[in-house]
């Protein structure tokens, strides 16, 4: 039987020899971070020196401080890796860090493609366990398969350029997210106020202020009996939660064959149990578990509840239940501004519909780059 090589599945063209092992305390060298952690941790807005951790969250704020800065930059970038649950992130721009919980990472061969290295280090399976450091007792002994130089530019150049369009992507996403919040916040009156602060041209009249029962019909949920429970399309969906809702509309996951309460194709569906407040579209005619209500809606009405929940007004009004939920009688007595002119009403929802559009555009772009690079990881490594 031929023995198995050590070569990825996909590699550029012209590479053909095996990869050879290393471990990583030969690639990489490492700083302990106590002379680059911050003293003050109320962290101020940008600008100022990001305070970094290692974990998922990454940048934590952002401090004055002006001494024990940790010099990172394209050129001399640095990874900074957890010990503690062996996260990393690679960072190319000065920082602090928050505790002394990590190691400070660099190659100690200059002609070592460092985010190769970096790329290696993230395919690592390794589960920690318990509650001890790792780099120097674990990690830095492992055994991990290296190409020559010239392939590990090749492979790191390319996934750097997938790491810019993911940072491109996610920086569009957050700034039409961001957008979208601004106009919710000037596009409906704020409290006490009878008018909104931004409006389309032609619209002076004040809004009033309605209750959410005297505008829309509002029909609670009652789960069917389980045993009715299908996965059959063919059936009729259930929505149970905010488990069935995605990105704004109903995703079917789970059917039945009992009618209980329902709700119509462009009706609005909002859950009414923890957590309360996520709100959705259906394009089906759908069967309501109790978990959520029905609202016979528009575009504006969506809208005016997405605002209820970036306010905060869900959580005060479901606090003083034991579970977190809400009642049908406090969901239908839920205050909503509305414009006394149907027009206006229905340029607000188009015009933020629109805006609900692009985000989603660049989620799924966001998404299908984290998936190519997802792939190319597990192909173009051993």
């Amino acid at each position: 039987m031929e023995e198995k090589r050590n070569v990825p599945k996909l590699r550029f063209p012209g590479f053909t020899d095996p990869w050879e092992q290393r471990k990583l305390g030969e690639l990489l060298t490492y700083e302990q971070p106590q002379p680059y952690i911050v003293e003050s941790t109320e962290y101020s807005g940008n600008p100022g020196t990001p305070v970094l951790t290692a974990g998922q969250r990454f940048i934590l704020g952002y401090t004055d401080e002006e001494y024990g800065i940790k010099i990172a930059s394209e050129d001399s970038p640095v990874v900074i890796f957890d010990d503690f649950t062996t996260s990393s992130h690679f960072v190319e721009f000065p920082f602090k860090v928050k505790s002394s919980a990590m190691k400070l990472l660099s190659p100690r061969d200059k002609e070592d493609d460092f985010r190769f290295i970096f790329h290696t280090l993230g395919k690592i399976n390794y589960t920690p366990q318990g509650h001890e450091r790792h780099w120097i007792s674990k990690f830095s002994k492992f055994s991990v398969p290296v190409p020559g130089k010239i392939e590990q530019e090749k492979i790191g150049s390319l996934f750097q350029k997938l790491d810019s369009l993911i940072t491109l992507h996610q920086r569009k996403l957050d700034h039409a997210k961001e957008l979208k919040k601004g106009l919710l916040q000037k596009m409906f009156p704020k409290e006490g106020a009878s008018v909104p602060e931004l409006r389309f041209p032609g619209f002076t009249d004040p809004w009033e202020q309605r209750r959410l029962g005297e505008i829309a019909t509002v029909t609670m949920g009652q789960s069917p009996n389980g045993a009715f429970y299908t996965d059959n399309p063919s059936d009729i969906i259930l929505v149970q939660g905010n488990a069935d809702l995605k990105d704004g509309w109903v995703c079917p996951r789970v059917w039945t064959t009992q009618i209980t309460k329902t709700a119509n194709a462009g009706d609005l569906i909002m859950s009414v149990r923890a957590p309360v407040g996520a709100v959705g579209k259906t394009a089906f005619d759908v069967v309501l578990g109790r978990g959520v209500a029905g609202i016979a809606g528009d575009e504006f009405l969506y809208q005016a509840l997405q605002k209820k929940a970036q306010d905060g007004y869900w959580t005060v009004v479901s606090a003083g239940s034991t579970f977190d939920s809400i009642s049908g009688g406090d969901l239908k007595d839920t205050p909503i501004p509305v414009p006394s002119s149907s027009a206006e009403r229905a340029k607000i929802g188009e015009q933020l519909r629109k805006l609900d559009s692009l985000i989603t555009l660049h989620q799924r772009q966001l998404d299908h780059i984290k998936e190519l690079k997802k792939g190319l990881l597990q192909q173009m490594f051993v």
